[in-house]
């Protein structure tokens, strides 16, 4: 019997996916990155790997709510820099 990954929200659409799907964004003491390994300490969020939920977190705050910090233009670039590569 296979086991499955902790299920994760997406904070852009709400979907319910398993951890390994999503992109996971620390807050690490005010440093925002990008957690691939799910490694990094810190407060995180979990963003399906799309602009489109990108553009809904930003949108609604619920990433700058999930996070607890504003998400300034620079940060935005960053993770929509992640997503393309992916």
């Amino acid at each position: 019997m296979q086991s499955r990954s902790p299920i994760s929200k997406c904070v852009g659409c709400g979907a319910r996916r398993d951890k390994i799907e999503l992109l996971r964004v620390v807050n690490n003491k005010g440093d925002i990155l990008i957690d691939p390994g799910e490694r990094i300490t810190g407060r995180g969020a979990y963003l399906c790997p799309n602009m489109d939920c990108l553009d809904k977190a930003v949108e609604k705050n619920s990433l700058k709510e999930a996070l607890r910090i504003d998400i300034s233009d620079e940060i935005y670039n960053k993770i929509s820099g992640e997503i393309k590569h992916d």
